[in-house]
C-alpha cells in the first residue's frame, strides 16, 4: 500500500497545528495521528528540509519562528459541515456576546470555501436546529461567558452581581475565575470568591451583571479539574429504592445527577442504588415518581419525604 498520500496529509496537518499553538509537543502529535514518535520526528525533519523554520527545545516541544505564516488551507466539505453544527450550538448554548463573536468568525470561515461547497453548506444550514429547554443566561447579563474567558486569559478579577439560590437578594462579589463547565443543563463558573474567602461555583443564569476590572489575581490557581475532583470527595449517603420497571426506564437521563450507582431487576420491579450528596435534592426528585416507588433505605429520607408531603398538604387546604 502506498503511504505517500497519507504521509503528505499528515505533514500538512502537522504544519497547521504548529500554526495554531505557540508550542506543540511531539507526543501530542503522535497521539493525534496515532503514530510513533519516530514518525513525528521524521515528518518534522521533512518540514525543516522544505524550508519551514521550526525550532525545538528538548522536553518542551516544537514551535514556528515568530512571523512565519502560510495562507489558510482550504476546508473540506466535511469540515465545513462540522462548523454548521458548532454554529447552531453556539447560538443556543452560549451568551449573546460570545455567540456574536462566533458568528463573525463563521463568516470568515465560509469566505474561504469553494463555491460548490458554499452551496452544499447552505443547503443543510437551514435544516439543523438546536433546542434548549433551559435559560442558560440572565437577560440582564448578555456577556457573561465572554467576560469570564477574558478574565481567565488576562488573570484579572471580575465583579459579579449574583443571586444565590438560598439568598434573599443580590450580592456583589469580587471573583477570580478558574474555569467554566457545563453540567446538568447549566453553565457554571468556578472561581475564588473574595467575599467568602473560598472557591465557589456560580451558575450563569443567576449572574445579573458582570464587570471586568484591572485587579490582578491574588492567588496562583490550579487547573479546573483539580477543584472539580475535590467536589467529588464530599460525603454521600447510600440510598436504595424499589420502583416499577415501567417507570424506572424513564429515569435514566435524570438519575445520574443524583449519584446513581447500579440497578437490578426484582420481578416487575427495579432496585436502584444511589450514593447521593444531598438528601434534600433527592427527596424533591423522588416526589415526581414516588407513587410508583418504595424507599428501602435510609430512614431519614422517608422522614423528609413525609415532611414535604405534609407541607404541601397544609398549603393545599
Amino acid at each position: 500500500m502506498d503511504e505517500t498520500p497519507k504521509r503528505f496529509d499528515r505533514i500538512v496537518a502537522i504544519l497547521i497545528q504548529l500554526q495554531s499553538k505557540k508550542i506543540v509537543k511531539a507526543q501530542e502529535l503522535a497521539n493525534r495521528f496515532d503514530c510513533s514518535l519516530r514518525t513525528i520526528y521524521r515528518d518534522i525533519r521533512t518540514l525543516e528540509a522544505s524550508g519551514v523554520p521550526i525550532y525545538s527545545e528538548a522536553g518542551v516541544g516544537y514551535a514556528l519562528m515568530e512571523g512565519y505564516r502560510l495562507p489558510p488551507v482550504m476546508f473540506t466539505r466535511e469540515e465545513a459541515s462540522s462548523f454548521i453544527a458548532a454554529e447552531k450550538l453556539m447560538q443556543k448554548f452560549t451568551d449573546v456576546t460570545l455567540g456574536n463573536h462566533y458568528a463573525s468568525a463563521m463568516y470568515k470561515l465560509k469566505a474561504v470555501l469553494r463555491s460548490d461547497d458554499k452551496d452544499w453548506v447552505s443547503s443543510i444550514e437551514s435544516n439543523i436546529l438546536m433546542q434548549s429547554s433551559e435559560q442558560l443566561f440572565n437577560d440582564k447579563s448578555p456577556n457573561t461567558l465572554a467576560t469570564i474567558f477574558e478574565s481567565i486569559a488576562e488573570k484579572t478579577q471580575v465583579i459579579l452581581s449574583y443571586e444565590a439560590i438560598q439568598s434573599e437578594g443580590i450580592t456583589m462579589r469580587n471573583i477570580e475565575p478558574v474555569g467554566v463547565f457545563h453540567d446538568n443543563n447549566n453553565w457554571y463558573m468556578l472561581g475564588y470568591c473574595h467575599l467568602r474567602k473560598d472557591y465557589r461555583q456560580f451558575r450563569t443564569d443567576r449572574v445579573h451583571e458582570i464587570k471586568k476590572t484591572e485587579i490582578p489575581f491574588s492567588i496562583e490557581h490550579d487547573a479546573l479539574e483539580t477543584y472539580l475532583d475535590k467536589d467529588k470527595n464530599v460525603s454521600t449517603t447510600k440510598i436504595r429504592i424499589l420502583i416499577d420497571r415501567k417507570i424506572g426506564k424513564y429515569l435514566k437521563n435524570d438519575r445520574k445527577y443524583y449519584g446513581f450507582v447500579s440497578e437490578k431487576t426484582i420481578g416487575d420491579k427495579t432496585e436502584m442504588t444511589f450514593m447521593c450528596s444531598t438528601l434534600e435534592g433527592f427527596s424533591r426528585w423522588f416526589l415526581m415518581f414516588g407513587d410508583y416507588a418504595t424507599i428501602l433505605e435510609p430512614e431519614n429520607l422517608k422522614i423528609r419525604i413525609l415532611e414535604l408531603l405534609e407541607i404541601n398538604k397544609q398549603r393545599l387546604l
